[in-house]
């Protein structure tokens, strides 16, 4: 990298008594990039992510923001974060706009240049409108757009964003995730977490898969894509009682599923053709481009951990 990374950590590791949370990972994030995290429950990315916003100091390791250790500078670097967490935590006896001149008189801001930062954030995230509302009548977008604002109030180097999306329907997720796009536009460092994948596709420029407290793959996700993937999927599914498992081998990776059977190919519908060929008749076929969730899937397993 030409600028040094916002945030550089070399053997992090974070215990909760015998229990290791994470388990000496290391990686860096560039001025200006898109960072993501997935994982499943309990990967560790969480864990990460308050050792990044200096609410959690780390077990061991080294870990920098922005230059700073934050066992000595917290204070410091915690001035110059905006954090986004999983929860909204606005204050609901205050408006709109009190949500955000209040909190901008937390970083030393007059009253005047809070009030004009506030305007310039309702704008960015559509909110003018909404001004003087409670907090409460907010749907759950208008909500997660608020608590984004909020984050920018410091005009931050470094964002961090808990699940920015969980919960929110589509129209409300493509809005916000336009929003994001903007930020990363203006040039602003976004680190993130999600546990969806076209999210992480839409938003990173590159990101790190967790699995077990460990960094098990790092890359974009196109990359990923194409080191852990084929081209393309087909989704097949057969009547029930209809076992098509070993008529499928030497077409591709055979991933059977309750409800179908993905078959991994580099030519979908050559594929489809050699189903077909060896006389096995699917009830519906789809031939599908390669995503982010197969990668996921591969790397950490299909077992649900609660």
């Amino acid at each position: 990298m030409s600028e040094q990374p916002l945030i550089r950590a070399r053997g992090l590791v974070k215990r909760f008594g015998d229990f290791t949370a994470v388990d000496g990972i290391d990686l860096e994030v560039a001025p200006g990039e898109a960072f993501g995290f997935l994982g499943p429950n309990g990967a560790g990315k969480s864990s990460t992510m308050r050792m990044i916003g200096c609410v959690s100091m780390p077990t061991s390791g080294e870990l920098r923001i922005l230059g700073m250790d934050p066992a000595r500078d917290g204070a410091r670097i915690r001035g110059r974060l905006g954090v986004c967490p999983q929860l909204d935590n606005l204050d609901p006896d205050l408006s709109v706009r009190e949500n955000l001149t209040t909190y901008a008189r937390y970083f030393g801001m007059s009253r005047a240049r809070a009030r004009a930062r506030a305007e310039e954030l309702l704008d960015f995230v559509q909110l003018r409108d909404r001004a003087a509302s409670r907090v409460e009548p907010l749907s759950g977008g208008m909500k997660r757009r608020l608590t984004i604002a909020r984050a920018m109030v410091n005009d931050p180097d470094l964002v961090l964003l808990d699940e920015p999306t969980t919960g929110l329907d589509p129209q409300a997720r493509h809005l916000l995730w336009e929003r994001l796009f903007r930020l990363r536009q203006r040039g602003t460092t976004l680190v993130l977490t999600t546990h969806y994948m076209d999210e992480a596709e839409q938003l990173c420029d590159r990101l790190v898969v967790m699995d077990g407290g460990r960094i098990v793959a790092e890359g974009s996700p196109r990359s990923l894509i194409g080191t852990y993937c084929t081209p393309e999927v087909v989704e097949l599914r057969f009547p029930d009682g209809v076992d098509p498992a070993g008529g499928l081998e030497g077409i591709g990776r055979v991933d059977p599923l309750p409800d179908r059977v993905l078959l991994y190919t580099g030519d979908g519908d050559a594929a489809v053709a050699e189903v077909h060929r060896r006389g096995l008749v699917p009830s519906s076929v789809l031939v599908r481009r390669s995503s982010l969730e197969d990668v996921f899937l591969k790397l950490t397993g299909r077992t649900l951990v609660d």
